[in-house]
């Protein structure tokens, strides 16, 4: 059976510890509807990815809860057609 030769100290132990630990997921906007998604993930709001729509989100809702999905979704889209052009709008373009 395997025995350490030495006493590690917690100096040693907590250095080697030091780069163990969990991080905060990096966020991106979804291009569709605006809301925080892991980078390189398709939207699980909207399913659409890099601006394709790769998930059919709405086929698997009833009729009365598409139509309630579809008109949040129309209201966003106006917004973001209301708001003016930033410079920061026009750098991404």
């Amino acid at each position: 059976m395997a025995v350490p030769k030495r006493h590690k100290t917690s100096s040693t132990r907590d250095q080697r510890r030091m780069h163990i630990f969990v991080t905060a997921p990096v966020l991106t906007v979804c291009s569709k509807c605006n809301k925080p998604v892991k980078a390189h993930i398709v939207c699980k709001n909207c399913g659409y990815y890099k601006g394709k729509e790769i998930i059919n989100v709405l086929g698997k809702l009833t009729k009365k809860e598409r139509k309630q999905v579809e008109k949040e979704i129309r209201s966003t889209e106006k917004e973001q057609q209301d708001k003016p052009i930033t410079m920061d709008g026009l750098s991404k373009r």
